[in-house]
């Protein structure tokens, strides 16, 4: 079974690239499916359960970066808490999605696109750890056109991800999701066209055997 983490910074393609390289491999695309096992297993809703994401919009990186800027809030202690913002302990969640993250990977494989992927599954026997990046202006241009929207648009939304995924891993990880080291292969799929990015990641897949 193949198991290949994606961080995908925004505008790099990540939604495309990562479901194009699960179907290339046969194995699940994991995305959505995290938060939605998490609420099941904690008997909470989808809404909670996505307010404690990496991935989702209004997630859990927003929050954290929004207490960084708190000048109450001492940001990078396990006792961080912004009232009434986190109805949960956001450790619970994380912990519960990084365990579906491991089952998964050893019971199905498959492609694993945010949550600190490389860094929860560094350990899995076999598995690839991509980061696709690009300078900033390119990637304001590729998300604007991905979304249908002007660039000014486009930057605001890049810089509110870029923070929020930083954040997220400084908080839980102590890392930096742009630390080469974290990855065997870095590209930069504003570049490079999407089918190709997808041939790189399955062929440098088969390479860990």
């Amino acid at each position: 079974m193949r198991v290949v983490t994606i961080s995908a910074t925004y505008g790099t393609a990540g939604g495309q690239i990562g479901p194009a390289v699960a179907e290339r491999l046969d194995v699940p695309f994991v995305d959505r499916a995290i938060p939605s096992a998490v609420a099941r297993e904690l008997g909470c809703t989808l809404e909670e359960a996505l307010a404690h994401d990496d991935r989702a919009e209004h997630g859990l990186g927003r929050l954290i970066y929004g207490a960084m800027r708190l000048p109450t809030v001492a940001f990078g202690g396990v006792d961080m808490y912004v009232p009434g913002a986190l109805p949960h302990a956001p450790e619970e969640f994380v912990r519960r999605a990084e365990r579906m993250m491991r089952e998964t990977a050893r019971e199905r494989g498959g492609v694993f696109l945010g949550r600190a992927g490389a860094l929860v599954l560094a350990d899995e026997p076999g598995a690839l750890h991509v980061r696709l990046d690009a300078p900033l202006p390119r990637r304001v241009r590729q998300a604007a056109a991905l979304a249908g929207t002007d660039e000014g648009e486009a930057r605001r939304v890049l810089d509110d991800n870029d923070r929020a995924r930083a954040a997220y891993w400084r908080h839980f990880y102590r890392a930096d999701p742009a630390d080469p080291g974290h990855y065997h292969l870095v590209v930069d799929s504003t570049r490079i066209p999407v089918a190709a990015c997808v041939e790189l990641i399955v062929l440098a897949s088969a390479a860990l055997d």
